[in-house]
Parts: structure tokens; sequence; C-alpha cells
């Protein structure tokens, strides 16, 4: 069975094509479809990739800032230079300026009794302290005994010697008799001065049993008792500061001693009190110590109850003004090789600076070499740091 079909254009409705919004109509002649929809595909790939090289090439900043985002951040100050004050902190000890231990002279014995206490005054030569000289003074009675027999012997020979010069001119006394008698004057004599020298060392010997006070002052130990046997071998019964005074001995640096001078004024605060006294610096140390690397500035006070030598004190001693760089304490580190703090320079990299320290102060510690102020220094955490390591400073707020 055969079967005829035939379409015509006014049969059905053309039929369209719909490419990047646009409908494309068939013509009724039969034209082919294949080169439209080719362009169409071009277009949109031509598109999709305009779309994504402007994706890709904004991503690119945005990398960048998230790298330098993920850079440590530090806190930074700009110093400057400021003129630090000349006064330096020392803590140290009070002690008197000068200290005389006063024991036994002679041959001591039992202490009978101490009229002097710690915390008196006294004046030179005032009895401290009495030694029971029973014995002793019994010696020197017998003694001074032996002197009128000396003197009663000397008497006699000049008697007889006198005598014989009279009876020498009738013949009676030879010469040999009379220079006989002048010899034995002259050993009375000389017994009785033997026998006062004796009886002066047992005076003096008993005057010594006394413990008296060299020198004016206070008295600041009592190390005796009354029944107590004492000698020469005993230590100091008692201590003395001389005339009252007192001072303080400041421990400063090696680096601080070469800005002190004798005479500089001083105040000094105790420990546990708001008081201060006025001094001045006496006496610098000789010397440095080599374990702690520190002097001794001897700072004299005038006498105060207050002043106990032993207690614990700080001095404010002026020592000049200096103009200087002043960090804080948490931007100074060390090494082996002396103190260092990092530095950030233009490309924000941090770059390791030695520095030569001064004095510290209230503000920070004084930097007399390596920085000119006008640098960015890591003010914490630099420790954290390695030369040449990116960061992402930030200015400490003032």
């Amino acid at each position: 069975m055969n079967y005829e079909t035939t379409i015509t254009a006014d049969a059905a409705e053309p039929l369209g094509t719909e490419v990047d919004g646009a409908t494309i109509q068939p013509t009724r002649s039969g034209v082919s479809l294949k080169p439209f929809l080719i362009g169409g595909g071009i277009l949109f790939a031509v598109l999709l990739a305009l779309a994504a090289y402007f994706a890709f090439a904004g991503a690119d900043p945005a990398s960048s800032a998230d790298d330098e985002s993920q850079a440590p951040v530090v806190t930074v100050v700009a110093p400057g230079r400021t003129t630090v004050s000349g006064t330096i902190e020392a803590p140290g000890q009070i002690a008197a300026r000068r200290t005389m231990p006063v024991g036994v002279e002679g041959e001591g014995g039992r202490v009978v009794s101490v009229p002097i206490d710690a915390g008196q005054w006294v004046r030179q030569g005032q009895i401290l302290a009495v030694i029971d000289r029973s014995v002793q003074v019994q010696q020197a009675a017998a003694q001074a005994a032996q002197v009128e027999v000396a003197k009663a012997d000397a008497a006699l020979a000049q008697a007889n010697l006198d005598r014989a010069s009279q009876l020498v001119g009738r013949g009676f006394v030879s010469t040999a008799d009379i220079d006989r008698l002048t010899a034995e004057r002259d050993s009375a004599d000389a017994r009785v001065n033997v026998a006062e020298a004796q009886l002066a060392e047992l005076q003096a010997r008993n005057a010594r049993l006394n413990v008296v006070a060299p020198a004016a002052g206070y008295v600041l130990t009592r190390n005796v008792e009354p029944g107590q046997s004492v000698s020469a071998g005993t230590p100091a019964l008692f201590t003395i500061a001389r005339g009252g005074e007192m001072e303080m001995l400041a421990q400063v640096s090696e680096t601080q001693m070469v800005q002190l001078a004798n005479g500089v004024p001083a105040n000094v605060r105790l420990a546990g009190s708001d008081k201060t006294f006025s001094g001045q610096v006496w006496q610098l140390s000789p010397t440095v110590d080599q374990g702690t690397r520190q002097g001794t500035a001897r700072v004299a006070l005038p006498f105060s109850p207050e002043l106990r030598p032993g207690g614990f004190a700080t001095a404010r001693i002026e020592g000049g003004s200096m103009t200087a760089t002043v960090l804080p304490e948490s931007a100074v580190l060390a090494d082996d090789e002396g103190p260092v703090v990092y530095v950030i320079n233009e490309e924000n990299k941090a770059t390791r600076r030695a520095i030569t320290i001064g004095r510290a102060t209230e503000k920070g510690i004084a930097i007399t070499e390596g920085l000119s102020g006008d640098e960015l220094v890591v003010q914490s955490a630099g420790g954290f740091l390695n030369p040449g390591e990116t960061v992402n400073p930030r200015r400490a707020e003032t």
C-alpha cells in the first residue's frame, strides 16, 4: 500500500531556532541553521574566557594582601632623644662611718660593773666597764712599801757617807772607805728608782683594767655583762660609732661609678619609710667587685636615731644630665655579644642592632650608642623575631 504525504508551507507554522536569546526563522527556501549554531557557540566561549580572565586577574591583589596580612604584627616605638636626668638610684645599707671596736687592753679579770648600755652617748676616756682589781691593788700596795724601804736604805747610806766624810780629815777613815760608802749610797738611790718604776707599772696595769671609750661617740653594741670573765683575747666588748657619724653604702654599677664624684648631693630613704635624709658622697670605692661588677659609693649622713646600722635603704644620687635615646626595658635584649634591639627598616624587615646601654631611669633604659632615635624599634617580643623577617609594624599607643 502506498501513502503520499504532502507538506506545504501553508499547512504549518515555520520552526525557529533560538540562539543567544534570538530566534532564527528558517526560510521557505530550506536554508541550513548549522552556521548560526557554530557562531553562537564561539561567541559564548569568548565571553566565558573573558569572564575567567577578569576573575583570575582580580584575585591576584587579594592574594598578595592575604600574604601580607599573614606577617606577624609587632609593636614599635620611635623613641627620639630626650634629656635624661642624672639621678642614680642605688640600694644599700646603713652603717657607721667610723666604727670603733672596744675590748680589754690589760690582763683582764672578772667584770664588776657595766655602767654603759647600747644607744648611749659617751665621751672620750669615760669608763665603759669595771674589772675586779682586788689582787692588783694589794700588789700595788706592797710595791709602794718597797719604795719606802728603798728610800730608807738610801737615806741611811747618805748619812753614813756624810759622817765618814767628816772623819776622813782626822785620819780615822780612809779614802777607800769613802769610796765604798759612796757606792753604797748610789746603789740605794738606784734601788729607790727601781721600786718607784715598778710601782708606776702596777698602777698603770691597774688603770688599764677599766674598759674606757677611746673617743666620743654613740654606743652601737654591748657584748659584756657583770660577772663575765674577760681577757685580752676576748672579742670586742663594745662597738662605738665615732662622733655618731653614719653613712650609707650604696651599691652602684661600674658604668655609674664614672658618673659620680666626691661631694655630690644625695637623698637617702629608709626601707618602709617615706622620710628622707640629706647627705653627700664622701668616698667612692677604688675597686669594683669582679663578680657583681659593682662598686660602693659611701654617702655621709648626720646622726639620727632612725639611722640604724644594718638597715636597708635607697639612695638617689645626683650624677649630671645627658641627652640619649630612652627605650622600655622590654625592647632591650641581650645575647653573647651584648645588648641588642630589633629595628624595622623601610621594607618592614626586622634587623638586629647592637647598642650600648647607659643609666636606668624611671622611663626606661638610656641608650648611649647604637641608635639615633629616629628608628622604629620593636617594643616587645623581639626575642621571637629573626633577622630579615618580614613583619607588620604597629606604632605603640602613647
